[in-house]
């Protein structure tokens, strides 16, 4: 049976106008005032709207690149070596049959809620390529790589044919939790840190104390009694760090990037329930969702899975249609600009100058929506490159007194 085709207004209200390929989606039960909110008929607290379960795989992007500790990369000083072993990691993100990019997101997007740098979200690229099911011969397993003992003691449960390793949500979250406390005790020096979770606290302060040095003054490089291993691990880092810099230089790489991403989240599987039916009573993919979440092969009560954020919403959520057709869309002709969109684009341009900031939207994807340089929409409003914009904000295109 076919859907009703939806008033104009309210199509643009839910942000499913055509060419919008970073719209957010409101549900259908959402009030006629949060609609016509959105077309800015009258305010409404942005604390209100519901959370997105679809963004722009550039925001995801942008999320990272403005969480970085170090936002710029040397690329001369980096080891060529690590750059051309890292520099198929634009291509996996750019895959739209891969789940690295859903997955780097749900990461930044943890680091980010825990205020961590997102250097950090490249570790599972270096551990496991960012495959939850991955295993290594000698122990280390899932997203993270936790061997069993560090894993037990940062509260992964490993119990009743269960291993909270192969869970992105169990490891991730015990990930963060471990980052943070490094990340305290080395005075908030991401190198020490990450040299921490490769080599173990203990030993980045035995060295600490060998060389004379303190968190304040340490040169990481220079640390004595070290696993080549662990010098090597934030050379990786940097290097990662710089291939992703690099691949904004990348016109058609960046182009497989600006597609329908599903926001991942946390969600309670039922008691008696098994992954496949619950994947099917939310109009997932079953395999899909098998994939996100290798550690639950059977039922059990109260464990976590990782799944768009929509699931478990009901059959009103419009989003997860709108999630299915364009991801169809772009699999098969990935969205790239054209002369004439620029030119219409320019031209909204200079006619808006105000834009409210909505969930879900960054500097960047605002700034390409509107036709302007980055860097002139954050100078027009006194921002910087790693400014966090908040719902509600109003943002200015034309310089004061235009």
């Amino acid at each position: 049976m076919k859907r009703p085709m939806l008033p104009l207004a309210l199509a643009l209200a839910l942000g499913i106008g055509a060419g919008t390929s970073n719209a957010q989606s409101l549900p259908a039960s959402a009030g006629i005032s949060q609609n016509l909110a959105a077309l800015g008929a009258f305010p409404l607290d942005p604390a209100t709207l519901p959370a997105p379960s679809v963004r722009n795989g550039h925001d995801i992007f942008t999320a990272f690149r403005e969480g970085l500790a170090d936002p710029q990369c040397d690329a001369d000083a980096t080891n060529p070596r690590w750059r051309k072993h890292f520099a198929h990691a634009p291509a996996r993100l750019g895959n739209i049959e891969d789940d690295a990019l859903p997955l780097f997101g749900y990461v930044v997007d943890q680091l980010r809620a825990a205020h961590l740098p997102t250097e950090f979200a490249l570790i599972p690229f270096i551990e496991s390529g960012y495959r939850p099911a991955a295993r290594n011969p000698s122990g280390p397993t899932g997203l993270w790589q936790f061997i069993g003992s560090t894993a037990r003691n940062h509260r992964i449960p490993m119990e009743n044919g269960y291993d909270g390793r192969l869970s992105a949500v169990d490891s991730t979250q015990a990930a963060v939790r471990y980052l943070k406390s490094l990340h305290g005790m080395f005075g908030g020096d991401w190198r020490l840190a990450v040299m921490g979770y490769n080599a173990g606290e203990y030993r980045i302060l035995q060295s600490l104390r060998r060389a004379g040095m303190n968190a304040q003054n340490a040169r990481p490089a220079e640390l004595p009694g070290l696993s080549p291993i662990t010098y090597a691990y934030v050379e990786k880092l940097h290097a990662l760090a710089c291939v992703l810099e690099q691949a904004e230089q990348n016109p058609d790489l960046m182009a497989t990037l600006d597609r329908p991403v599903p926001v991942l989240k946390s969600h309670t599987l039922p008691a008696n329930t098994s992954l496949g039916s619950w994947a099917t009573r939310n109009a997932l993919d079953p395999a899909h969702i098998a994939r996100l979440n290798p550690a639950v092969s059977v039922p059990r009560a109260g464990v976590r899975v990782l799944a768009p954020a929509h699931a478990g919403s009901g059959p009103q959520e419009i989003s997860t249609a709108t999630y299915a057709t364009a991801t169809t869309t772009a699999a098969a002709a990935p969205t790239r600009t054209t002369a004439s969109t620029t030119a219409s684009t320019s031209s909204g341009a200079r006619s808006a100058r105000r834009h409210t900031v909505r969930s879900g939207e960054s500097a960047w994807s605002i700034a390409r929506r509107y036709g302007i340089p980055l860097k002139a929409l954050l100078s027009r409003n006194n921002l910087d490159a790693k400014a966090a914009l908040k719902p509600g904000m109003v943002l200015r295109f034309e310089e004061s007194g235009s």
